[in-house]
This record gives structure tokens, sequence and C-alpha cells, in this order.
């Protein structure tokens, strides 16, 4: 089972608007009144530092979207300082959440730390920041949020760069589970999938908020390799018990093949946003770290294709 590519990617390009001229990707979506609304990272020739803002796209056909000629949100906090990256987006109650990464830079270092923020909003226009979630000392990625509450509790997937090692029962980055009350902080965090394939060796993280099919949670993830080269692929979790993985595809579902999606000998195609429409799953990920790409299936042949561990 393989993501067909939409045939007129990249769906999004870097622009001539001095904001967005450099690149354009890793773009978060959902449907929301009627409408497929997308926020996206972009940044500028003319930034020296790689400060990341966001811009925002909306579409009626998943595929063609009309963007903003100005960016709907950039960095205004202190923890934004250095960037606003990665947004991921969740529809619970009405509300949408969404988890960005976000950099401060630390005094007399020349590394900006990554944490992870949520904020919320009801039309796209107004948004209503409410803080980090992670912890600052992880390095932690790659958070989703389930679109519904699971026991009273917003549940997150998450992947802390620098949780490895003995303590932590894996050797290289994983994917976590936590939950939340308030969003405030991420408690009680659970090992979930460590990397298992050749193609996923060096570390693994969440693509999409999970979606919830009659065969569980289904969890589009990426896989990134020894050389570098990302992959896209997919597994299943219990619908009442998400700490309990079901099933795992053993090959990707993408791959990178296109020029759009290779950078020098890097390939990446980076899964962040995921709708489904009369049947068929739209992933929209980044390309190459540059463009906003879209690759589709039908739902019911990628959930035959899982076989229980």
């Amino acid at each position: 089972m393989k993501l067909t590519r939409y045939n007129n990617n990249p769906i999004l390009k870097p622009t001539r608007n001095s904001w967005e001229n450099k690149e354009v990707f890793n773009p978060g979506v959902v449907f929301y009144k009627g409408k497929i609304h997308m926020l996206y990272r972009a940044t500028s020739k003319d930034d020296k530092n790689y400060i990341s803002k966001l811009g925002y796209a909306i579409s009626e056909d998943g595929f063609r979207f009309k963007r903003n000629k100005k960016p709907v949100l950039k960095p205004k906090e202190t923890y934004e300082n250095w960037g606003m990256e990665d947004p991921r987006i969740t529809k619970i109650d009405g509300i949408c959440y969404i988890t960005y990464v976000v950099l401060k830079h630390p005094a007399n270092s020349g590394y900006a730390t990554p944490q992870t923020a949520v904020m919320s909003t009801r039309d796209f226009k107004k948004f209503k920041r409410l803080g980090k979630i992670t912890s600052p000392g992880a390095d932690d990625k790659d958070v989703v949020l389930f679109p519904e509450k699971i026991k009273n509790r917003y549940l997150f997937l998450h992947r802390p760069n620098l949780w490895t090692g003995e303590k932590y029962e894996t050797s290289f980055p994983s994917i976590w589970i936590s939950h939340t009350h308030k969003f405030k902080k991420l408690w009680h965090p659970e090992l979930l999938m460590k990397p298992k394939f050749a193609w996923e060796e060096l570390k693994i993280g969440s693509g999409p908020p999970p979606i919830k099919t009659k065969k569980g949670w289904l969890l589009i993830y990426h896989g990134v390799s020894n050389r570098l080269n990302y992959r896209v692929t997919a597994a299943l979790l219990d619908l009442k018990n998400p700490t309990k993985v079901i099933a795992r595809l053993d090959e990707p579902i993408l791959k990178p093949e296109k020029d759009y999606e290779i950078r020098g000998e890097q390939g990446i195609v980076f899964p962040t946003g995921a709708i489904l429409k009369n049947g068929k799953l739209i992933v929209y990920y980044g390309a190459a770290d540059k463009y906003v790409c879209a690759a589709y299936c039908n739902l019911e042949e990628l959930l035959s294709g899982f076989k229980k561990r």
C-alpha cells in the first residue's frame, strides 16, 4: 500500500512575499466549518537568524489553497522569540487546538532550545496562546493531540529527543504518550513505540493527529534512517486504550522520490496534517524542507494492510 502523490505537487511554494520567499513547509490542517484550514511554517531569505512564522491558507477541495499575503502568526511571547515551527491542528468540541514548536535562544549559546506550545482558535483570526506544555530539557517535538478526550483527559503523543538510554528503555528517540487536564504540562509519560525497521532506525515521530477509525486510532508517522532520509508509514492504536499498539506497517507508504522531495543527498517527506474526505485519506507533508505537498489513498485499503503484531 502506497500513498499517491497529488499530480500538481507542490501545492504551496515560496512566494515573493518577503516573509515566505525561502521556504514554506510542514503544514497543519483541519476540516472546520465546511472548509479545510491550513497553517504552515514559512521562512525568509532575508532573515539570517532563520526565525519561522506561520502562514494561513484555506481550501474547499483539499488541494487548491488560497493563502494570506501576510503571516497569521509570528513570534510574540518570549518563548517564541526564535521561531514558531511545525504546527499540528486538532478540533475538539468546536475549538481548534494548535501544537507548535517554539524556540527560545539561551544566553551564551548558539543553540535554540526546542519546546512545544499550544494555542487555540475558533476562527483562525484570533488565537489564544496557552503556553508551553513540554519539559525544557527534553527537546520535545512532534507533539499531537488526540481529537477527543479519553477518560476525561487530553491525550498527547510526543517525541522527546533526549529521552534515550537505559533509564528510558529505548536507544533512539521514540514516540511517547502522555495526558494533561489544563494544557499546563504533560503528565505520566509512557513509552509507546520505538524505532523497529531499518528505514526508521535513527528516530521516529508522530505526523498528523491520530484519526479515529473502526479498527483503531490511525497514526501516520515518520521514520528517519541513519542516512537522514525520511519515510512515512502508519500504526494502529487501540480505541479505548491508545497506550496499546495494535499493529504497525512494516514498509513505508511514502518515501522521497521526486525532485521536490530531495535536498542535496537528503530526502525529506515530513507528514504533519491529514483529513478524511469521502473515504479518501489526504496526507499533507513538508517536502525537502521547502514545499507543501499532498498525497492520498483509500482509507479502507490502508487499514486492510495492517497485520496484528
